[in-house]
């Protein structure tokens, strides 16, 4: 349920309709615009009288929600989400960044190199995995702690603030001083895990699971949100289809959707969407233009020699071309 106020209401009448609603078992948040004043209700709203809201002296309208995502809602928080990391990246609301970096973290001379030249680049986060999930048991499967130590080291030579895959909520304590979270596409529905993360004041980027639908994205949002933890990122990195010319197909039309329906940032994995290094400069171009808030691309020093996913990894020359042309396309962006 959604109450949206009068632009004249002071601070002591909307303090006193919160305490209210708290009284009736309901949580409020609090949304400010430009235009308006917006109070999301969350928790069983059936056995709210409506009509003794809309009687109040600070109401303007009251309306119900009907998707089962409330926090995530567009309704709920008409301007975009902007996420800020400690060092001061902002993320969302016009602020668009690049998340590069390998597939997997293999050394402290690799991950380090890496880093810097994807920052040469205009890369402004560094990722990398050290916790990989990986089809086969019988891959290489990440130096799990050792590799997040090194990616803090990459982030201590560059000042990159980074990103990494959490798998299992037993590892989140190893992830400190991390900045931001990756859930990926196996455990978009973890629910357990999503609680954890609902619980930690650290951003989270959220990867949409291959087979999922975008309500079960933003419900998944939702579990992260419920907890208390509003800094969500979202990742359209592909679905799978009955295509086998691309390792899953990337579905561009989601950006412009979740655009609609949430205010939540949204990002594209191209390297994970295609699998193909030749296929990441022209979809990350149209994940650009379609009105993404940002890319996360794959950067590896030597693919042919990376451990895990080389085919899709572009060369550090690579992707400094291609972040010229996203650059350059930037301008023309559709934002809705």
């Amino acid at each position: 349920m959604i109450i949206l106020l009068k632009k004249d209401a002071r601070e002591d009448q909307i303090a006193n309709l919160t305490e209210q609603l708290k009284e009736m078992g309901l949580e409020s948040h609090l949304s400010v615009g430009d235009a308006h004043t917006v109070v999301g209700l969350v928790g069983d709203t059936k056995s709210v009288d409506v009509d003794m809201l809309k009687a109040l002296e600070i109401v303007e309208s009251v309306q119900r929600v009907q998707e089962p995502f409330k926090q995530a809602n567009r309704r709920f928080h008409e301007e975009d989400t902007i996420v800020e990391l400690a060092n001061g990246v902002k993320i969302g609301g016009g602020h668009f960044q690049t998340m590069a970096g390998p597939c997997s973290i293999e050394s402290e001379e690799q991950i380090i190199e890496i880093a810097k030249a994807v920052k040469a680049a205009g890369a402004t986060i560094l990722r990398g995995g050290a916790f990989k999930p990986r089809t086969s048991p019988y891959a290489f499967q990440g130096l799990g702690a050792e590799g997040l130590r090194l990616l803090l080291k990459a982030k201590e030579e560059t000042g990159l603030p980074i990103i990494t895959e959490a798998m299992d909520a037993s590892q989140l304590p190893l992830f400190e001083n991390v900045d931001i979270i990756q859930i990926g596409a196996r455990n978009m529905q973890n629910f357990e895990l999503l609680k954890q993360v609902g619980k930690m004041r650290k951003p989270v980027l959220l990867k949409r699971g291959m087979s999922s639908t975008l309500q079960e994205l933003l419900m998944s949002a939702e579990y992260i949100m419920a907890g208390g933890n509003e800094d969500v990122i979202l990742c359209e990195r592909g679905i799978r289809t009955f295509e086998t010319y691309t390792r899953n197909t990337l579905d561009l039309a989601a950006i412009p959707v979740l655009r609609r329906l949430t205010h939540l940032p949204i990002f594209v994995d191209p390297s994970h969407a295609t699998g193909d290094a030749k296929l990441v400069h022209p979809t990350s171009l149209a994940a650009t233009a379609v009105g993404a808030d940002g890319l996360i691309v794959e950067v590896h020093n030597n693919p042919p020699k990376a451990l895990c996913d080389g085919a899709q990894s572009l060369t550090p020359n690579a992707f400094a071309t291609m972040m010229k042309d996203v650059e350059a396309i930037r301008p023309f962006a559709y934002r809705g």
